[in-house]
């Protein structure tokens, strides 16, 4: 029965490990029921990325969702890019993955890119796992959507993937439609940087950075740069359970937040 691996893993990871250990024995059950298990503890899987059984509901699915999901985005289109596969490897760099690590995120790449990946179900665990915390959720999701921008455009199948994943972890059409501005000023903004090597963002970028408007007062656009830093500090992350290694995506983010919030604060003085 396909259900089996689910009921063992839940009894015996609460014998051994209470309710984080339940979880656990939940997780691994289900990939041995998708007949993946073998391989999964063969290679020691993502639990062997976690210091404690507390760590694993958020950061083992969450590895595993951000690497099928981001295939599964680069798949979208029919076929994945030599711009998709480097910046899913770049995204691994910046990481820091490597030996097993790298190998089970590219595992879960090529997982992502079947035909018969299930989208739905990967996602709903994965939210679940996170106990639904929202700042966890978005960072999820601007990393999808950075791979979804990966080959520089957004196909018509990626978008439509993007509203799913977003429809699922809880968030709307205006939500998705706002990350995406935001994201593509982020990009323009560290394209120029390599260009130029100007010190921080372009106005209108740090508009778009910090979602707000030129004419908008300076208490709305402080409010914005308040909450953006609040959702992306690295130690409030890492508080929720957000793995160590994509400590450094949200770092980044952080300061291309502060950035556009010094800019922004300089032109209005």
């Amino acid at each position: 029965m396909k259900i089996w691996g689910k009921v063992l893993g839940f009894m015996f990871g609460f014998m051994f490990g209470k309710w984080a250990g339940a979880l656990l024995g939940l997780y691994i059950g289900h990939r041995f029921d998708r007949s993946m298990s073998q391989n999964f503890s063969n290679q020691g899987g993502f639990s062997k990325f976690f210091v404690n059984k507390d760590s694993f509901t958020n950061q083992a699915v969450f590895f595993h969702a951000v690497f099928s999901v981001y295939g599964h985005i680069a798949k979208a289109s029919g076929k994945v890019t030599a711009q998709e596969i480097d910046a899913a490897t770049a995204l691994m760099d910046k990481m820091g993955l490597t030996g097993d690590k790298r190998r089970e995120a590219q595992a879960a790449f090529s997982e992502g890119k079947s035909n018969d990946f299930p989208l739905e179900e990967t996602l709903k665990e994965f939210k679940q796992s996170s106990f639904g915390q929202r700042d966890i959720l978005q960072l999820f999701l601007e990393v999808q959507l950075q791979a979804a921008f990966a080959d520089g455009s957004l196909h018509s199948k990626e978008r439509v993937i993007l509203h799913t994943v977003a429809k699922i972890l809880g968030f709307s059409a205006r939500d998705i439609d706002k990350l995406l501005q935001q994201l593509e000023a982020q990009m323009n903004y560290h394209r120029q940087q390599a260009s130029t090597n100007e010190s921080g963002p372009s106005i209108d970028a740090a508009y778009d950075i910090l979602g707000v408007k030129s004419e908008d007062d300076d208490q709305t656009i402080k409010k914005a740069w308040r909450k953006m830093m609040s959702q992306h500090h690295p130690d409030k992350l890492a508080a929720k359970g957000l793995p160590p290694e994509m400590l450094e995506i949200a770092n980044q983010k952080a300061q291309d937040i502060q950035a556009a919030y010094e800019k922004i604060k300089k032109q209005r003085q």
